[in-house]
């Protein structure tokens, strides 16, 4: 394959002439570099080297003017908006920012077009004013004031364009305009030169008019990258641009149009592959790099239509990849430091003088606040959880970190953050310091480089114009500014597999082309409305619409096919959101227009997914596991460990073999365990001084009144120094209060009834030794007893449960079912309680149960064993019930201590929790 490159090189150094006297114009500064490559490649002669620009750059020449950034030119905007006293209702910098830009955007397409500014600006405001002409009716205030501003648009660009010229310095538009006026000037200055364009397509009028003066002066020859399939079609919008400037220019009235190739034409391979997602995009691409021999891999190109896969693209590159160019530099923004301090400016933006735990955590343990902050990190989170703080100031943190740290607490979280010029100032401290610390990090070198230039840019236009009076607006800013700038990569530009955006692609060729994202709305962009110029008002202009934007990525993606012999076209055929994932009308082009040397195929890419089945865990028993259970059968087995074991036998390994607890969390929001907790001490402390005591209404009546007093304290003991008096905290907090009150209210009806009750025990530990012929070691069963009193000469056991529970929970027909299912854990916890006091309660009528704060109607909620499920059944508690409990209970017993059963996980329903 001869690249297009190649072949213009080819003529220019036949012609044998001096190069140091040849201007090269390009349209990127990659292409630039590709032909400085091809120049020395095929030049066998010392010579100095031309001039060899990007458009952008030979513009910039022309006019003496530099291009300021999109920030420069905001501030510029907006000090011009303040001058203007036509304008009397100003906006505050961060209002006008959020449409200034394409205003700018505009002003430089009027400018680029080379477009008469005043008429223009007269005919816009004549069309403001028409759409807001009503018969009959005077113009509002706020009519008035929009209409002014349209009115004044003339001014204000006037206004703005002087500003920036004076510092030498406009918008892009602007800048191609005085070239275009400089042209007389340049081509006097520049007639010794020689001029060549290369690879140029879609004109503005101000590069139509540089172009058409230096052709014109002689000694200048454009080289247009034209194909004559596409040109011989008239409708065909690949050569839309070409053909007009072939048929309209005077000077290819009488000067060949160079040049006219049939490129296309000749056979190719190219396949369309449909894949899932962006993932599977990215999969395939690492399928077809598999497949390019090493040697081959310098003439492959793979363009992402999408650059945002660039990081998962260079993830998934596969081993035989081993150099790679990466024309596309990686976005600031991705970058983990930037997240870093997107996180400081979320702890400011609201100007709030104490900071929410999680984002306060989140800034401390990521990777740049772990360098930072090495100890004092981990006493800051310990003080969260043990105070189980979600609201944090600046003082609590001061006051943990250690002293050589304290001073980066005051840089990150003290209140004068809130003013935009301390905020600047300490971000800028924090870069200096961590560049001091990450000397051995090259990357983050590099990017901390980047933010400090960021910052310092920020700090100056602050400082000049004084016109970021939030964090908001700082953010916003901030989020522009590494939006657009990037980490270029570094490597050798000539070798290795090309990983470059379309634009990138412009006047090179490559034999091999994986295109990635050929979806509509991408390729070509959709149609965007972020422009105040109206469409009609743009064709009486002759300014681009959005279907001469749409020919300009067509004839991009037309003439990266040129040469090619290998095309893999991928398309996103996922559906999400507002992504519809549609193949692009140019991939049914290929299909249905292709020339007929041209091998088409359509391909849907499958990965092969294999879905692991989960094997569930088996744990043996080994010696030390016996003799920890031993040891745990000694201490005696609790109720909720012996209904662990039932629900999965690995959690019971786990959390009573191995001793691993919970993962301690900070309770934002109050758990039902927190409230059952609560609840349980509230009425152990208000029932404790009443204990072997008759109960009486007054005595009732008096407990109550201490209830809400109690609840509070019992807050403040369990759930610390967490806010419980506003949100769902406060509801769930009154909550509390009325489970107590509605129990004692219960509680004065029954003795109103003329029943008595009599307290005995109150969160007791009780004990049993419990004999297993079977095992030769002792075993006991524990656990605590929540309140023992009589009712009516009746010895209740009873458990309270915050939760709901229903009568059918307690119910049991079967014993044989009892340790067989965990939703008769209920029941085995009251029963292991009944069970744990036999001995001290022998000889009277026992009953044991719960009595459930979300079911209170219900009262007391005996244990009930039935010999049907329509049977009335007993509630009372006798030995022959204890003892069918014992025997169930014996051989979970059992089974746990074999050491021939292993702990065997369970599947567990999806929806299954404790």
């Amino acid at each position: 394959m001869i690249t297009y490159l190649e072949e213009i090189v080819s003529e220019i150094l036949s012609a044998q002439e001096d190069l140091q006297s040849y201007i090269f114009v390009l349209p990127s500064r990659r292409a630039c570099t590709f032909l400085k490559k091809e120049l020395i490649s095929q030049n066998k002669t010392t010579q100095f080297s031309p001039q060899i620009l990007s458009i952008e750059a030979f513009i910039e020449t022309i006019s003496d003017l530099k291009i300021a950034s999109s920030i420069e030119l905001l501030f510029e905007f907006y000090d011009a908006y303040l001058k203007i006293e036509s304008i009397k209702e100003k906006e505050s910098f961060e209002s006008f920012s959020s449409w200034a830009s394409v205003v700018l955007d505009d002003f430089n397409e009027i400018d680029r077009n080379l477009i008469d500014r005043n008429k223009f600006f007269n005919y816009l405001s004549d069309i403001q004013e028409m759409e807001h002409w009503y018969v009959n009716e005077q113009q509002t205030p706020l009519i008035q004031n929009y209409l002014s501003f349209w009115n004044s648009l003339s001014e204000l660009y006037f206004e703005f364009t002087k500003n920036t010229y004076q510092n030498g310095k406009a918008h892009q538009g602007y800048v191609y305009r005085q070239a275009a006026k400089n042209m007389e000037y340049y081509c006097d200055a520049q007639k010794h030169k020689k001029h060549v364009f290369i690879g140029f397509n879609a004109l503005n009028k101000a590069e139509e008019i540089i172009i058409k003066e230096l052709l014109e002066a002689g000694n200048t020859e454009v080289f247009w990258d034209a194909d004559g399939y596409f040109m011989d079609k008239s409708y065909h919008s690949a050569s839309l641009f070409l053909r007009e400037i072939k048929n309209t220019w005077k000077y290819y009235k009488t000067n060949t149009f160079k040049y006219i190739s049939n490129h296309y034409s000749q056979p190719k391979n190219i396949n369309i592959t449909q894949c899932s997602g962006n993932i599977g995009q990215v999969k395939c691409v690492s399928k077809l790099l598999e497949s390019i021999p090493v040697d081959d891999l310098e003439k492959t190109a793979l363009v992402l239509a999408d650059e945002t896969l660039l990081l998962p693209v260079l993830n998934s590159l596969p081993q035989n990849i081993k150099t790679v160019n990466i024309t596309m530099g990686f976005p600031l923004k991705s970058m983990p430091a930037t997240s870093f301090f997107e996180l400081f400016f979320k702890l400011h933006k609201d100007n709030q003088s104490v900071f929410y735990y999680k984002e306060t955590l989140q800034l401390i343990n990521h990777p740049l606040g772990r360098l930072l902050f090495p100890e004092s990190s981990i006493k800051i989170e310990q003080m969260v959880l043990q105070r189980n703080l979600t609201i944090i100031s600046y003082e609590m943190l001061k006051s943990v970190a250690i002293t050589e740290e304290s001073e980066y607490v005051e840089w990150l979280f003290s209140s004068s953050n809130q003013q935009v010029s301390t905020l600047i100032k300490n971000a800028k401290n924090l870069l200096l310091r961590l560049k001091e610390i990450a000397e051995q990090n090259p990357i983050l070198l590099e990017t901390l480089y980047k933010l400090h230039e960021v910052w310092n840019k920020l700090y100056t236009l602050n400082e000049r114009y004084n016109f970021i009076k939030t964090t908001n607006t700082l953010y916003s800013l901030f989020f522009e500014i590494t939006s657009i700038t990037s980490l270029d990569f570094r490597g050798e530009p000539y070798k290795g597999l090309q990983i470059m955006g379309l634009l990138e692609t412009r006047s090179l060729d490559f034999d091999k082309i994986i295109l990635v994202s050929v979806n509509e709305g991408i390729l070509p962009a959709g149609k965007s409305n972020k422009s105040f110029i109206t469409y009609d008002l743009k064709k009486e202009y002759q300014l681009p619409t959005q279907t001469e934007k749409d020919a300009v990525y067509t004839y991009h993606f037309y003439s990266l096919l040129h040469r090619a012999s290998s095309v893999d076209l991928l398309y996103n055929s996922h559906t999400s959101g507002i992504q519809a994932g549609e193949k692009s009308r140019l991939l049914l082009q290929i299909i249905h227009e292709s020339p007929v040397t041209h091998h088409v195929t359509e391909n849907v890419f499958s990965p092969n997914i294999s879905v692991p089945k989960k094997e569930l865990k088996e744990v043996k028993k080994t010696p030390q596991v016996i003799n920890k259970i031993k040891e745990l059968a000694g201490y005696g087995f609790s109720p909720s460990a012996l209904t662990t074991y039932i629900r999965n036998p690995i959690d019971f390994y786990n959390r009573y073999i191995l001793d691993i607890k919970e993962l301690d969390e900070i309770e934002e929001t109050i758990a039902a365990n927190t409230l059952g907790t609560i609840v349980h001490d509230t009425l152990q402390h208000l029932f404790v001084p009443y204990i072997n005591t008759i109960l009486t209404s007054d005595i009732l009546k008096l407990i109550a009144s201490r209830v809400d007093t109690m609840v509070s304290q019992q807050f403040e003991k369990t759930y610390k120094e967490g806010n419980i008096k506003t949100g769902k905290n406060h509801i769930i907090f009154e909550i509390a209060k009325r489970y107590v009150h509605s129990f004692l209210k219960q509680e004065i009806n029954l003795i109103e009834k003329d029943n008595k009750i009599i307290i005995t025990q109150i969160e007791s530990l009780m004990e049993v030794q419990l004999h297993i012929p079977e095992l030769d070691f002792p075993v006991k069963l524990r656990g605590m007893v929540d309140r023992i009193d009589t009712f009516n000469e009746i010895t209740r056991i009873i458990d309270y449960k915050t939760g709901r529970v229903t009568q059918s929970d307690l119910n049991l027909i079967d014993w044989e079912e009892l340790i067989t299912d965990y939703k008769h854990s209920k029941k085995i916890q009251v029963l292991t309680y009944a069970l744990m006091t036999s001995n001290s309660i022998q000889n009277k009528m026992t009953k044991v149960g719960i009595i459930s704060f979300k079911n209170l109607n219900e009262g007391f909620l005996p244990f009930t064993k039935k010999e049907s499920p329509r049977g009335k059944g007993e509630s009372s508690i006798s030995p022959e019930m204890l003892s069918s409990f014992k025997e169930q209970l014996s051989n979970l017993i059992i089974e746990i201590c074999n050491p021939e059963i292993p702990f065997t996980e369970k599947e567990l329903p999806k929806n299954d929790y404790y």
